[in-house]
């Protein structure tokens, strides 16, 4: 990866307070571009704020439902290239409030795309969609070619916005390509309900991890430094006019068990005798049972894969929030 890449670029991250959104701009400045974040709240502990560059930022408040807003922002910050991950990214809220989710994720999507559409500076633009956007699909490993199937109020909204994305550039000609991660997960986190945080917090404080469902669901983890990466190399390559209205998969095509997950960060964070507490939910049930991704598209065009091990991985996100501890009670 070319590091002087980004140097004095005007960025503009939206969701720039969220996991991934915190981690990209982190390494967007040490690579020295100028961050502009759009964030809507401004929670009491944010990633931001953890990672430690709260002040090597702009940040600017306001909604990515504000097309006018999205407008200013553009404009008074010259912004060249865009990377667009405001969601509502919680399956519950998704489905008890669908409405919002579909505000936030698909309306805010097109937002930012007309947005860009109308400021000649912008270079390149990178929109998060998910594996989540696959649905249930009768083969596995998913490949970029396969419709996009979801069908709960999230993997919908996240369909959309996948395919708002793409019919820009082929409308419009705008520079812009599509990452469906698979579930990241990493230090600085701070959505408890995900799967990851939720086990290491409870064995931080000796409570046995609750499991959904019999743990039997399979999903597809990448470490969060893969996935920021990710983000880069496929902005980076906008500039080849055959990455231009593209979707690209960025996980590990290994996928890993629930229960295996939960007990395999026990054992690192040495609390084996956590045994997990089996409980139903209706809800979770109707979830997708098994989710992995080939790469092989990403690797073929970006020279991207992925580097960390899930057990190296787990163990940099156990030490990250063991170190943390204190602030995140």
């Amino acid at each position: 990866m070319n590091n002087n890449f980004w140097e004095k670029q005007n960025v503009l991250v939206t969701g720039g307070n969220g996991f991934i959104g915190g981690a990209l701009s982190r390494e967007l400045i040490e690579r020295g571009a100028n961050v502009v974040i759009i964030v809507r709240d401004w929670p009491r502990l944010g990633t931001l704020n953890l990672l430690g560059i709260e002040g090597k930022v702009t940040i600017v408040k306001g909604s990515v439902g504000d097309l006018e807003f999205i407008n200013r922002v553009l404009i008074e910050y010259e912004i060249e290239t865009v990377f667009h991950l405001a969601a509502q990214s919680i399956v519950k809220i998704a489905n008890t409030s669908p409405l919002s989710t579909f505000e936030s994720n698909i309306k805010g999507t097109w937002n930012v795309l007309e947005a860009c559409r109308h400021f000649p500076k912008i270079k390149r633009i990178v929109i998060a969609s998910s594996d989540k956007a696959y649905g249930e699909q009768e083969q596995l490993p998913y490949v970029e070619e396969m419709p996009l199937l979801g069908l709960s109020p999230y993997e919908a909204s996240k369909a959309c916005a996948d395919i708002l994305a793409r019919s820009f550039h082929n409308t419009y000609g705008l520079p812009v390509a599509v990452t469906r991660c698979a579930n990241t997960y990493g230090g600085g986190d701070l959505n408890f309900s995900r799967i990851v945080p939720a086990t290491v917090l409870s064995t931080f404080k000796g409570k046995k991890p609750i499991i959904w469902n019999k743990g039997s669901s399979m999903r597809d983890f990448i470490y969060i430094d893969d996935a920021t990466r990710a983000y880069l190399l496929l902005a980076q390559a906008l500039d080849r006019k055959e990455v231009q209205g593209r979707a690209y998969n960025f996980g590990s095509n290994n996928p890993v068990v629930v229960i295996d997950l939960i007990n395999l960060i026990l054992s690192l964070a040495g609390r084996s005798d956590l045994k997990p507490i089996v409980l139903l939910n209706n809800e979770i049930s109707k979830e997708i049972n098994k989710q992995f991704m080939s790469f092989d598209r990403a690797k073929k065009e970006l020279g991207w894969e992925p580097k960390w091990r899930i057990e190296e991985g787990l163990k940099q996100t156990i030490s990250w929030y063991r170190e943390h501890l204190r602030e995140l009670k």
